[in-house]
């Protein structure tokens, strides 16, 4: 794959791309252009698609505040293109395939362009599903209004707006991470994920029964017509203390960390500490299972939607029966309570497929986890290459390259791993006891998690404002 990547190397580097500022962008600026990011996107989740019928279907529902987005906007395939090229690139440069050694400036151009031209195939392919695939339906009132009743160009037209909007979203991710704080994609979960928590605690429509679906509403409504409080608001009081739960776990999580001692070798007295955090590798990588189960029930339900059930058949956008069913992903306790409710299934099948989910993320958590440290920079070969360029060392041992990754391979990899394994099992309890609002247990979990580090990143932004010469250290200019 080598020589090939070689002849594509000016293809890769020619990648539409945001351009990068040429110095320090001051922390103000940062703030205007994430403020600005964050409006624009809200903006186009508000923009419908043009030509689209009412009776479409969103295949990503379950999934939407996870993946960012809003249903027939714009931006209906959200941050789905971006992550899904990240898994194939992770997944080829893991079995070393890629033959691309980003530790130089032309692997690292290679990479980025590779990355870009992964994104634009995944637009088309996630959004060309959505059309053939019957999920996003033209509306054949415009049709006869405007093209002559061609169902087809309005259908085209769908296509190319779902892929405008993913190109915008990766651009947009481009800009927060050059000129703002953080990244894109993590704004837009937790922008997603916030919509969704207001709606949790706030909604006053009612949805299943006669009760308001919000939190506060449906237990003003429920106590002021003295209905049974177990059967009307039980599950909403375990989904409020899960979430409180899951929210004060993942913030101690990530202030749980090992410290490795530093010094500065021309400096006397010049102390620091490098932080290996339980969750080190973030909880990014959950995306990239929970995404990998998307895409596997997207291809279940296409096949399903042109007559093929051998994989199982659909409801509407839920399995309910083959192995579409035991592989689907558990989202809340009424998935799994065979005793709240008849699910429709043998007890056996229920518990088979909560089998199925656990493993998915807890192995896929810790596998994931290891990829993605290993491509975003933060293995012990580059966090020690990283020391020693910074003219710092650990005390007591030789000042080389070599003797850092040894020390650092003790602790990174096998935190790494313990974290995956840990935001897995975190997952797995949110997702079945639920949380409040339609986001999800990863959801919840991703959001605190970006929350918290993006915290950790405005705190040391400003430090650099104020001690400009700890920008060198950081490797911000």
């Amino acid at each position: 794959m080598g020589a090939m990547l070689d002849r594509m190397e000016p293809l890769l580097a020619a990648m539409p791309a945001v351009r990068a500022p040429e110095g320090h962008v001051h922390f103000k600026n940062k703030v205007l252009w994430t403020v600005a990011v964050l409006i624009l996107y809200f903006l186009l989740t508000n923009v419908q698609i043009f030509g689209l019928s009412p009776e479409s279907q969103d295949w990503l529902g379950m999934y939407r505040a996870l993946l960012a987005g809003a249903s027939g906007s714009l931006v209906h395939l959200g941050i789905g293109p971006i992550v899904t090229a990240s898994i194939v690139l992770q997944l080829l440069n893991g079995a070393d395939l890629l033959g691309i050694n980003t530790s130089d400036t032309r692997g690292q151009v290679m990479y980025m362009g590779l990355q870009k031209l992964m994104i634009f195939v995944m637009i088309v392919l996630e959004a060309a599903p959505n059309v053939v695939g019957g999920f996003l339906r033209p509306d054949s009132a415009i049709a006869m209004q405007l093209f002559g009743g061609s169902m087809m160009i309005v259908t085209i037209l769908i296509f190319l707006q779902l892929c405008m909007g993913g190109v915008l979203i990766f651009l947009m991710d481009e800009v927060v991470t050059k000129w703002g704080v953080g990244s894109g994609v993590g704004l837009f979960i937790v922008a997603g994920v916030s919509q969704g928590l207001i709606n949790g605690f706030l909604n006053w429509s009612p949805v299943n029964d006669a009760y308001p679906i919000g939190f506060f509403p449906r237990l003003f409504a429920v106590i002021a017509d003295g209905a049974n409080f177990v059967e009307y608001f039980g599950l909403e009081i375990l989904a409020l203390l899960t979430t409180i739960f899951i929210f004060g776990l993942v913030v101690y999580a990530e202030s749980t960390r090992i410290e490795i001692p530093l010094a500065h070798s021309a400096v006397r007295g010049a102390r620091g500490r490098f932080p290996v955090k339980l969750i080190y590798a973030s909880v990014l990588p959950m995306i990239l299972v929970r995404v990998l189960q998307a895409n596997w029930q997207m291809v279940g339900l296409f096949l399903n939607n042109i007559g093929i059930t051998f994989l199982g058949k659909f409801d509407g956008q839920t399995p309910v029966d083959g192995i579409m069913y035991v592989t689907a992903p558990i989202n809340a306790p009424t998935d799994w309570m065979w005793w709240l409710s008849d699910l429709g299934h043998p007890v056996w099948e229920v518990l088979l497929r909560m089998g199925i989910d656990f493993f998915v993320m807890v192995v896929g958590g810790a596998i994931f986890a290891l990829f993605w440290v290993k491509t975003a920079g933060l293995d012990s070969p580059h966090v020690a290459r990283q020391i020693q360029r910074s003219g710092m060392h650990i005390p007591g041992y030789r000042r080389n390259e070599q003797v850092l990754v040894k020390y650092l391979d003790r602790y990174i990899p096998r935190v790494t791993v313990i974290g995956g394994i840990a935001v897995g099992l975190l997952s797995v309890l949110a997702n079945y006891l639920g949380v409040i609002g339609a986001v999800g247990g990863t959801g919840l979990l991703l959001t605190v998690s970006i929350v918290y580090r993006l915290y950790e990143e405005i705190a040391s932004e400003q430090i650099m404002e104020m001690y400009p010469f700890m920008r060198g250290f950081f490797g911000k200019e």
